[in-house]
C-alpha cells in the first residue's frame, strides 16, 4: 500500500551515501519507513563532492530506490551539508546610535543582513550563528527594546568553500530532484544527540567518520565554534594496510582487533594477529599503528576547540559516529584531554520507532541522517509510484524550477533556525530582490537629488543680481503706476 505522508532525508557520507525516509507521529516519536544506502567513495572524499555525475546518479539510485520500498513518488528532500573545509570565523558589525536610541527589531534584522553580506574570498556564508549583543557594555541576548548608543552583533559565521557548496547544488539540479531545505549536518546531529543541559553548561561534540572528524563546542545554548578536520577512521585502516593487505582486509582487522588504549600491562608480546593463512603480525606492533593513528586524530580534534571554553566544558565530552564504537575509545580521550567527563552517543535523543536492522544497530552511524529527518516539516510524498514507469508519460517529479519548499510558511529573519543552508536557488532569489530593492532606493534617490537640485537652482535664480534688479524695477514700475492713479 503506498504511503502518502512522509519525510524523506539524505546524507552524503565519504564511504556511503544513506537516504531515509519517515513519518512523524502526534506523539513526536518518529517512524522509519525507509533506508537504503549506496556506496559514493568514487564521488564524495572526506565529505564533499568531486565528481557531480557520479554524485547525481547515486541520489537518483537512492531516490528511485526508496520510491520502489514506498510505492509513492517523492517529491523533495532534506539534505545535510557538511565534510572538509567547514570553518567556523567570528564577525563583529557594530552600529553608533544618537543619543539614548530604544533598540528595534529592524536594528536587530539589519546588523544580521549588515553580518551576512559580509565577503569572505572563495567562502560561502552557509549560516550565521548569533552569540551575543554588546549594547553599550552589557551582553544581551535579547536586545530589542533596549536604551543605548552603540550595539555590537556578535556573529559566529559557518563557511565553506564555494567551489564544494556549488558542486553539492549541481548534483541535485542534475538529478532533478528538489530540495525541501538544506542544513548543516553538524548542527542537525548536535540537536538530535545533545541534551539542554550539556550544551547549556558547555560541551564539545566530536563525530568520528571515516574520512572526516567533527568538532562543535556549544557553551550557554549556543554554538561557539565548528570545524572538521581531514582525518577519520579510513587513515587508521590505511596504516594498517601498510602491512600489506588490502583495505577490505585491514578495515575486518580493525573492526575485530583494534582498541583506542591498551594498557602497557595487558599487552601479550607473544601474542600475534591473522594477516591472513600464511602472515601474522605481532600484538604490539598493530596495537602501536592504531594508538599511533588515533592520537594524532585525537590530538587534533581537541586542538579544536578554542582556549576559552577548554576550562568550561562542563557537559563533558560527547563523541558519536562510527568511530565512536572503538574498544576503549572514552579512555584515549580521556587520557589526551584530561577530561573524565565523556559520553558516547549511540544514538538520537528522538523516539525512534523501525524494524530496519541499521537504524535498530544504536552504533552511532545513522545519528546524522536520523536527526536531519527530525529537522523535516514539509510532506515529501507525492503521487503513487508506477513501477512499470510509462514511456509516454511526462516526468512526475517537479522540476527544479517548481519548488515545492514554497509550500513553507514564510519566515522572518529572526524565525530561520540556526543550521539551515539557503540553497542556490534561493541564493539567486535574495540576489534578484536585493538588485531589485537597491535599483528602486536608487531611482528614489536620484529622484530625491534632481529635485533638490531643481530647488537649489531655483534659489539660486531667484538670488541672483540680474533677478533682483528685475524685481525692483518691477516694484518701481508698479510703484509709478499707484502714484499717477
Amino acid at each position: 500500500m503506498a504511503v502518502k505522508e512522509f519525510i524523506v532525508a539524505i546524507e552524503l557520507g565519504s564511504s556511503k551515501m544513506t537516504g531515509i525516509a519517515g513519518k512523524k507521529n502526534l506523539d513526536g516519536s518518529i517512524q522509519v519507513l525507509a533506508c537504503v544506502k549506496e556506496a559514493s567513495s568514487s564521488c564524495i572524499h572526506k565529505g564533499v563532492v568531486y565528481n557531480i555525475d557520479k554524485t547525481a546518479q547515486c541520489i537518483t539510485n537512492i531516490v528511485n530506490k526508496l520510491e520502489k520500498q514506498l510505492k509513492t513518488t517523492i517529491t523533495q528532500v532534506y539534505v545535510g551539508v557538511g565534510g572538509q573545509s567547514i570553518r567556523s570565523v567570528r564577525n563583529v558589525i557594530a552600529k553608533d546610535l544618537p543619543g539614548e536610541t530604544l533598540v528595534t527589531q529592524d536594528m536587530v534584522i539589519e546588523l544580521m543582513d549588515a553580518n551576512r553580506n559580509i565577503v569572505y574570498p572563495d567562502q560561502e556564508i552557509l549560516d550565521a550563528a548569533v552569540q551575543e549583543y554588546k549594547v553599550d557594555s552589557q551582553l544581551q541576548l535579547d536586545p530589542v527594546g533596549i536604551q543605548c548608543s552603540r550595539i555590537e552583533g556578535n556573529f559566529l559565521n559557518i563557511l565553506q568553500r564555494k567551489t564544494f557548496y556549488k558542486n553539492l547544488n549541481k548534483c541535485f539540479e542534475s538529478a532533478n530532484i528538489n530540495v525541501a531545505e538544506m542544513y548543516l549536518a553538524p548542527l542537525a546531529l548536535a540537536d538530535s544527540v545533545l541534551t539542554e543541559t550539556e550544551k547549556r553548561s558547555g560541551c564539545a561534540l566530536v563525530d568520528l567518520g571515516a574520512d572526516t572528524t567533527t568538532v562543535s563546542v556549544y557553551y550557554k545554548n549556543v554554538l561557539r565554534y565548528l570545524a572538521v578536520i581531514p582525518l577519520g577512521s579510513n587513515n587508521i585502516i590505511k596504516d594498517i594496510a601498510s602491512l600489506q593487505m588490502e583495505e577490505q582486509d585491514a578495515e575486518k582487522m580493525m573492526l575485530k582487533y583494534a582498541s583506542a588504549y591498551t594498557d602497557n600491562n595487558d599487552i601479550d608480546n607473544n601474542m600475534k594477529y591473522s594477516i591472513d593463512q600464511d602472515r601474522q603480525v605481532e600484538t604490539r606492533k598493530f596495537i602501536e599503528i592504531v594508538e599511533g593513528r588515533l592520537e594524532e586524530i585525537v590530538a587534533n580534534a581537541w586542538c579544536q576547540v578554542p582556549e576559552e571554553y577548554c576550562d568550561k566544558l562542563l557537559g563533558g565530552i560527547i563523541l558519536t559516529g562510527g568511530g565512536s564504537n572503538m574498544k576503549n575509545i572514552e579512555k584515549a580521550f580521556q587520557n589526551y584531554t584530561h577530561i573524565d567527563k565523556i559520553r558516547i552517543a549511540k544514538f538520537v535523543t528522538h523516539t525512534i520507532t523501525s524494524n530496519i536492522a541499521d537504524i535498530n544497530a544504536h552504533d552511532g552511524k545513522m545519528n546524522t541522517v536520523l536527526g536531519l529527518l527530525a529537522k523535516g516539516d514539509i510532506n515529501c510524498a507525492g503521487s503513487e509510484y508506477n513501477p512499470n514507469g510509462d514511456l509516454f508519460a511526462t516526468n512526475t517529479r517537479p522540476t527544479q524550477n517548481e519548488n515545492p519548499a514554497d509550500q513553507r510558511r514564510p519566515r522572518a529573519a529572526t524565525e530561520v533556525p540556526t543550521g539551515v543552508v539557503r540553497t542556490a536557488e534561493e541564493i539567486r532569489r535574495a540576489e534578484e530582490e536585493a538588485r531589485i530593492k537597491k535599483e528602486e532606493e536608487d531611482r528614489i534617490a536620484r529622484e530625491k537629488a534632481e529635485a533638490e537640485e531643481r530647488e537649489r537652482q531655483r534659489i539660486k535664480k531667484e538670488n541672483s543680481f540680474w533677478n533682483k534688479a528685475f524685481k525692483g524695477l518691477k516694484e518701481f514700475g508698479k510703484k509709478m503706476v499707484e502714484d499717477e492713479e
